[in-house]
């Protein structure tokens, strides 16, 4: 089944065999992939900024993901996911060829894409994979780009070319020093910040990497945009669990975000929701590898 949010706002669905098959599966961190899948109305729809859910199987939880990139074309959308738990790695065996259970979207506000002069690009982890369109479409509208990436390791850094071709600089942060500068987003953007005036500043990443390089931006005087990240289930407003508060006020993630003013965020209320099952998870991913017999990381047996 296909689900889709009309102009009108109006949710309509279609149902397509031959809709969500994988057409390219590729491995470009550790445990990351990126795959394309055929999705004709979600690549006729979307928009920098946006997002859609999926679901595996029949019996399989709904996971929001970001949308990278769409050929309207063609028909396809190309997403990123890191294997995190039992759903991801459900989603890292399927191959190319197989088929998704069902897709919706293009959910969210789009990104407010204008001319600010110089922006900064702050990308931790896998939030450059959600960086990628709306780097893109701010260089269409004619803004000079500045990129930081920030990664662990070397390992783990993504679409530096993609973003690199984009930027007029590009500052990459490694952790642990194994590539580019030692250090993080947050370091990179002071960097930058003694050369060049920037007017707006995106910061995309994990919520505690954003929630520290707002407070860099804070005391530089930059004006930011940021796009959360909390907890979703149904991602159409009825559920309320991506509830976050900006500015005083709840909002919704799906419907009225994903993307706000980072220096209104309440950064502590995010890190404690996203926090509210984490035991739950990790104990139903170590089911699931256990019945599918392989030890959870950690639990290997001695010799």
């Amino acid at each position: 089944m296909f689900v889709i949010l009309g102009d009108d706002g109006i949710l309509f669905s279609l149902k397509m065999s031959n809709f969500f098959q994988i057409i390219k599966k590729e491995k470009i961190a550790p445990n990351g992939f990126l795959f394309r899948i055929k999705a004709p109305e979600v690549a006729l729809h979307a928009k920098p900024g946006q997002f859609f859910v999926l679901r595996v199987n029949e019996r399989g939880e709904r996971i929001p993901l970001t949308l990278v990139r769409w050929n309207r074309r063609s028909g396809t959308i190309d997403f990123a996911f890191q294997v995190i738990g039992k759903t991801t790695h459900l989603l890292s065996k399927l191959k190319e060829g197989d088929f998704l259970k069902d897709v919706l979207g293009p959910l969210g506000r789009p990104s407010e894409i204008k001319y600010y002069g110089t922006v900064a690009l702050l990308a931790g982890g896998f939030g450059a994979a959600a960086m990628l369109p709306i780097a893109n479409a701010l260089k269409e509208a004619g803004n000079n780009l500045v990129t930081i990436l920030g990664a662990r390791s070397k390992d783990y850094l993504i679409l530096e070319k993609e973003l690199r071709r984009l930027s007029s600089k590009i500052y990459v942060m490694t952790d642990d020093g194994s590539y580019g500068i030692k250090g993080f987003v947050k370091d990179g953007l002071e960097m930058a910040s003694r050369e060049y005036d920037i007017a707006h500043a995106y910061v995309i990443g994990p919520a505690i990497m954003m929630k520290f390089t707002v407070a860099a931006c804070q005391e530089l005087g930059i004006p930011n945009t940021v796009s959360l990240n909390p907890i979703m289930v149904d991602a159409t407003g009825m559920c309320g669990s991506c509830r976050v508060n900006v500015g005083g006020k709840t909002y919704f993630a799906c419907v009225d975000g994903p993307e706000f003013d980072g220096s209104q965020v309440d950064w502590n209320l995010l890190l404690n929701r996203l926090s509210a099952y984490l035991n739950e998870e990790k104990h139903s991913y170590e089911l699931f590898l256990k019945k599918k017999g392989v030890l959870p990381r950690g639990k290997e047996k001695k010799a």
